[in-house]
């Protein structure tokens, strides 16, 4: 992006990958806001990425539009039809494609459990739930069941306070005030 002109052509893939959620889709995010910006830099660019989220910011940035490859879905079995179309994906297809490469059968059902709980909750709240799930359906070798200490239950009252007096509200849009709150909810539902 450093290098690139109006006139460039810009191929970028899964920005933002590798990261926690939010942090990758706040790169991802902030990449196409820059690149798709005639101001700042204006690209044609194909941006190829795994966060639904965006597909939000066609309508609401300019000059960015979504496509995406047409499946044919027949059960659980999928194909690429090898045809891209307007519009963004309506579901994710990554155990289906996980299923493809050949991970192992058991593997698949897991993840379908999983990603059940985790598309009707959310992740944080529910990563504690999942992790028992997990202990009741997986024997371990020596049965010993371990207290697990939680890494969501740290949050206090006085962070959560502070949160909000830096909140630049002004400055924030309404998707931004959106997940923002949404993050302090789920910091407030996860307290000792």
């Amino acid at each position: 992006m450093r290098n690139a002109t109006p006139n460039s052509l810009l191929i970028l893939d899964e920005i933002g990958r590798g990261t926690s959620t939010y942090d990758g889709l706040s790169i991802a995010w902030a990449v196409v806001e820059h690149i798709s910006d005639p101001k700042l830099l204006g690209a044609k660019t194909l941006f190829a990425t795994h966060y639904h989220e965006l597909t939000e910011l066609e309508g609401r940035l300019n000059n960015v539009n979504n496509y995406c490859i047409a499946v044919k879905e027949n059960g659980d079995d999928i194909v690429f039809l090898r045809k891209i179309i307007p519009g963004g994906a309506d579901k994710s297809y990554g155990i289906q494609v996980a299923k493809l490469a050949g991970v192992p059968d058991n593997v698949i059902e897991r993840a379908k459990d999983i990603v059940e709980q985790l598309v009707e909750n959310d992740v944080v709240i529910h990563a504690s739930q999942i992790q028992e799930l997990t202990k009741t359906k997986v024997k371990r070798k020596d049965e010993l069941e371990l207290a697990q200490i939680s890494l969501f239950d740290t949050v206090r009252d006085d962070d959560i306070v502070n949160s909000i007096k830096e909140l630049d509200i002004s400055n924030m849009t309404p998707m931004d005030a959106l997940n923002k709150l949404n993050e302090l909810q789920n910091k407030i539902k996860n307290r000792w």
